[in-house]
């Protein structure tokens, strides 16, 4: 990537770069339709066309008023368009802000005000959305509309496009000037929006390239639309699946495996709900993906069984990989398949919690002491002893150093470390004598008992054992330090259940482990709510708030 000087970057340069070294291979390819037979047809823009065109709408963009830090909401679906745009902002010096449609529409305006925005460039239902609630949107003075313009104002992307001729000169953005604001989902606490830097970006693209040995010669299937914008910068063809991204638990399988058959994909990312989903529907029809030499899964915890079913149609030369981290900082640590298989999976089942691996190189991971409180300076003296749970601390690089306008959450997330910042995960984990890291679940959802502390993801294993079971959740009720514990179970949807036997089982399990002998209550829960992002996270502030009602109502009666 060129450079003017260490301080001066901007994260489009990577794909100015990248249309210079392989200007005709296909940069984004994307579904457009199907034929009475079937058949998909796909649109594409090479990496100089993709160039090319995020050049045309930069200029656009400026002339309407988006330029350097101008905060701008994009609410745009993944597609040809959504690169283009992305790109643009970033050649612009405008910070795009992202948040997830689906954390529930006053949740969502609710982020989007925070920032203040001042542009805001959408589909037309984002336009009616806003229409609906102006109120949310006092600081917007730029509007686009990506598509038909209907009764509102301001412009279209197709009419600012065609006002520019020529390359744009990016702007001259500095390592720590912001690059976006992107929302946390907000599973356990109101979202936040993470500041990104164009360093926070360039450290990205850099660790993931190195960690996962990419080359430029790949072809992605990002099946998590932020995550697609990683492949221009990379230099791999981005082929956007036929899925709505916003439901991926739902995922039709077949239009998965199509796309990687089609595009000879060798590279894919997948939430843990989509990997079991097309993991099982492959597995039980014998389907093999030759060409996949490379599985990223994130964004929740990564069973064994999972990840066993998975591999049934991968080659023996490929490997799934289960990288950590969150929407602050990521990836910060990672862990293949092979060293799963071979050995901490069969630990995980036993409740030693799920191993995460060993740091990516550059990057400082640290067990600090269990609290709540704010930690304002960082000292030895709170790191936690080898083997001891405590919470995972990371600082690198591509680890943002604060939340837009959020003092109080920076408080609660971020120490100083001299010129440097500590970002605490808020997930409870320990280090082994390998300097493997082992997750054990949040730090939020620690259940405190007269009995001692449940950690939820070890506790879970020994019920997540049993073949009835598609996945428990553990939660607390009543207050700390004397909850009770409870154990949600979600029974295997393909199984005819009965419930009662189940819960004997379930309990002579849980009487035998040292971890599990004093959960005494079992219920059981049609399905999880879970969040929208990748539909594997459990939303366990929800399942106890069912559970005290459900205790609540038994014993009423």
């Amino acid at each position: 990537m060129q450079k003017l000087n260490d301080d001066i970057i901007n994260i489009s340069s990577h794909l100015k770069k990248m249309a210079e070294i392989q200007p005709y291979k296909r940069a984004v390819v994307y579904p457009v339709s199907r034929d009475v037979h079937d058949r998909i047809s796909y649109a594409h823009l090479t990496f100089l066309q993709l160039d090319r065109e995020s050049d045309h709408i930069a200029h656009g963009l400026n002339s309407a008023g988006i330029k350097k830090g101008t905060r701008t909401v994009l609410m745009v679906k993944p597609g040809i368009d959504f690169f283009a745009l992305t790109f643009a902002l970033f050649k612009t010096g405008a910070v795009p802000v992202v948040v997830d449609p689906g954390m529930g529409i006053n949740r969502m305006l609710s982020c989007l005000k925070s920032t203040r925005p001042e542009a805001f460039i959408g589909i037309p239902l984002a336009h009616v959305l806003r229409t609906l609630f102006p109120g949310f949107f006092k600081t917007v003075k730029v509007w686009i509309t990506v598509g038909k313009r209907l009764f509102w104002g301001g412009h279209t992307l197709d009419n600012i496009r065609m006002r520019a001729k020529g390359s744009y000169p990016q702007a001259m953005t500095k390592r720590n000037d912001t690059a976006a604001i992107l929302f946390t989902t907000g599973s356990t606490g109101p979202a936040k929006g993470a500041v990104y830097t164009h360093g926070n970006f360039d450290a990205q693209v850099e660790h993931i390239k190195e960690h996962f040995l990419i080359t430029s010669d790949e072809i992605d299937l990002p099946t998590f639309p932020l995550f697609a914008l990683f492949d221009p910068a990379i230099g791999m063809t981005a082929v956007i699946p036929d899925m709505d991204p916003t439901k991926p638990a739902l995922v039709n399988p077949e239009k998965i495996i199509e796309a990687v058959i089609n595009q000879g994909v060798t590279n894919m990312f997948a939430s843990p709900a989509l990997l079991n989903r097309v993991g099982k529907y492959g597995q039980s029809r014998g389907i093999v993906l030759p060409s996949l030499k490379r599985v990223v899964s994130a964004g929740a915890p990564v069973s064994l069984s999972n990840i066993k079913c998975f591999s049934s149609v991968l080659t023996e030369n490929a490997e799934i990989h289960t990288p950590y981290g969150a929407t602050e900082a990521v990836p910060v640590i990672s862990i293949g398949s092979r060293e799963i298989f071979s050995e901490t999976g069969r630990l995980s089942e036993q409740g030693y919690g799920i191993c995460i691996g060993i740091p990516l190189n550059g990057i400082s991971v640290k067990i600090i002491k269990i609290t709540d409180d704010p930690i304002n300076q960082w000292s030895d003296d709170i790191i936690a002893p080898d083997g001891e749970a405590g919470e995972i601390s990371v600082k690198g690089d591509l680890v943002t150093r604060n939340y837009f306008d959020n003092p109080e959450a920076d408080a609660l997330s971020k120490t100083k470390d001299g010129n440097d910042i500590w970002h605490r995960m808020g997930d409870l984990g320990r280090k082994d004598e390998k300097g493997r890291i082992w997750f054990l679940g949040r730090k939020s959802h620690r259940v405190i008992t007269p009995d001692g502390t449940l950690f939820t993801i070890p506790c879970e294993a020994i019920f997540n054992n049993h073949p009835e079971v598609f996945r428990s959740a553990l939660v607390g009720i009543g207050k700390k330090p004397n909850q009770i514990p409870v154990i949600c179970i979600e029974p295997d949807h393909e199984v005819n259940t009965d419930k009662k036997k189940l819960e004997k089982e379930l309990l002579a399990i849980a009487g035998q482990h040292e971890l599990t002998k004093n959960i005494k209550i079992i219920l059981f829960h049609k399905s999880f709510p879970v969040d929208i992002r990748h539909n594997s996270k459990i939303f366990r502030e929800k399942l106890t708030t069912w559970a005290e009602k459900r205790i609540k109502k038994c014993d009423g009666k």
